[in-house]
């Protein structure tokens, strides 16, 4: 098996894209051979003040502190790239569309062509966004070449069922849950997000294999 590197740059604002982005990297790691990194898309100077929930939002950036920023050469280094962005009216965060608004050298220059992504997120509510923050998200990236990953139905039972359970086949999602004190993300959706770090990995290395595989001859 062809080996990965793999970087998960992720934004959050309560922690909870923070813990779908660690079952997204297990996930990942658990492909031999592959190379994970975590990092974390810092804040907008000006947008530091959480909407509601003051205390919790310093408690969740207090924990993420130790968790390195995320650079341009950790998308230079990584054959894949799987996003983590919270839900804003329906599309990614403000913090992780500036940060990709800044790669038009990357762009330009071709360097992020060919590298699979993926992108998981978190809502408000079951209808708070979980598809349309996915599918708007694809926007910037396919611009920027990349081959997008979703999720198998295979590895994502929920879609199936009537329950208020986040996962699509755009990719896994997951909601703050504070009555009767269960955490997100639920079990099923650290089943889905793991399984789309283990895919995105998988068709990284492939991808990468196919581009140094030396080209046949056409005698």
């Amino acid at each position: 098996m062809q080996s990965a590197n793999v970087v998960i740059p992720f934004y959050s604002s309560y922690g909870t894209t923070h813990r779908l982005a660690e079952a997204v990297e297990t996930g990942a790691a658990s492909v031999p051979g592959s190379t994970v990194r975590l990092r974390r898309i810092p804040e907008i100077p000006s947008a530091g003040e959480a909407m509601s929930g003051q205390n919790a939002y310093d408690e969740a950036q207090a924990d993420m502190a130790d968790i390195p920023r995320i650079e341009r050469d950790d998308l230079r280094w990584a054959d894949g790239i799987i996003w983590g962005t919270p839900t804003r009216f329906g599309n990614m965060a403000a913090q992780v569309k500036q940060f990709i608004d800044t790669l038009g050298g990357m762009w330009f220059d071709g360097e992020l062509e060919g590298k699979a992504t993926g992108v998981f997120v978190s809502t408000g509510s079951i209808h708070g966004g979980h598809e349309t923050t996915v599918l708007t998200s694809l926007v910037p990236l396919i611009h920027l070449g990349m081959v997008f990953v979703g999720v198998r139905y295979s590895t994502n039972d929920q879609i199936m069922t009537t329950e208020g359970v986040g996962g699509s086949p755009y990719g896994p999602s997951t909601m703050p849950r504070e009555e009767g004190g269960v955490e997100a993300p639920m079990p099923e959706e650290v089943k889905t997000a793991r399984s789309l770090g283990e895919r995105v990995t998988r068709v990284s290395a492939r991808l990468q294999a196919s581009e140094e595989a030396p080209a046949m001859s056409s005698a």
